[in-house]
């Protein structure tokens, strides 16, 4: 009897030991995840101040968070009696598999601490990168996220951005709109630059300085082709697009211009008889 007595007491007391241990964990990892919430947020506050950059304020919040709970883990296996220094080395361990594994994650985050010191685009630039046209979003530790025009969230490596031809569209304060326009061959070519030139700098948000160039840019055998080119804001572009095609076909319909068709002259010879 004093045997299951004293038995009792041992699973008592182990399962109370466990039972503090499992709430004090518990305990642990909430106030953990609130402080390092808490200090998130003091570091936000004190970069906004400071004016930092939004681009390298998300990334390091980002490297902050990951750093900080593994620290949180660490603490906790800690308390709970394992030996953190194994447990360091196996997740260095780990590590090395991993990066064996998956090196292009550690070329991915190298690229993204060039991205965001170098700075060849931040975040809201309109930019062409590894293939991929779009709005920036967020650079991350390892994928930047590009929104393209037609509304798909698009994520590509650092590595292959940075390692890749980067054209930045916001960069520069315009940019110029590449438009073609066929004239017939009976038409007065100087006449229909001339209107279009006036047409086309009346168009919302087209810049009065850089001019807009009307010139002729190739033959063919309808007749000359005309390179008509506005300049505007990037963020007017496809408008100014858009409504330069439109001027140029009801402008020089409106003047009377003939319509670039093809032809073709037949040339037949009659051959004397015998």
């Amino acid at each position: 009897m004093e045997n299951i007595n004293q038995y009792q007491q041992m699973a008592v007391t182990y399962l109370t030991e466990v039972g503090s241990k499992i709430v004090a964990v518990i305990l642990f990892w909430l106030v953990g995840r609130w402080l390092i919430g808490v200090a998130g947020g003091m570091l936000q506050k004190v970069m906004e101040k400071q004016k930092v950059d939004p681009t390298l304020m998300r990334y390091i919040g980002n490297f902050l968070s990951v750093t900080l709970n593994i620290i949180l883990v660490v603490a906790i296996l800690g308390y709970c009696g394992f030996q953190t220094t194994t447990f360091a080395a196996l997740v260095a361990g780990i590590g090395i598999a991993i990066g064996a594994a998956w090196g292009g994650l550690l070329s991915n985050l190298a690229a993204g601490i060039f991205l965001v010191v170098l700075h060849p685009f931040r975040v809201g630039d309109f930019i062409t990168a590894a293939g991929v046209t779009g709005t920036v979003k967020e650079i991350g530790l390892f994928v930047t996220t590009i929104n393209t025009p037609d509304n798909v969230l698009t994520l590509v490596g650092n590595a292959k951005i940075f390692g890749d031809n980067i054209q930045n569209y916001a960069a520069n304060d315009y940019r110029r709109v590449e438009l073609k326009c066929q004239l017939a061959g009976n038409a007065d070519h100087a006449a229909a630059m001339l209107l279009l030139r006036e047409k086309l700098a009346a168009i919302p948000n087209v810049l009065a300085q850089p001019p807009v160039e009307v010139e002729i840019l190739d033959f063919n055998l309808v007749g000359p082709i005309l390179a008509v080119r506005p300049f505007c804001h990037n963020d007017h572009y496809w408008q100014v697009y858009f409504d330069s095609n439109r001027t140029i076909r009801e402008s020089l319909s409106s003047a009377g211009f003939p319509a670039p068709m093809p032809a073709q002259m037949l040339m037949v010879q009659n051959q004397p008889s015998a």
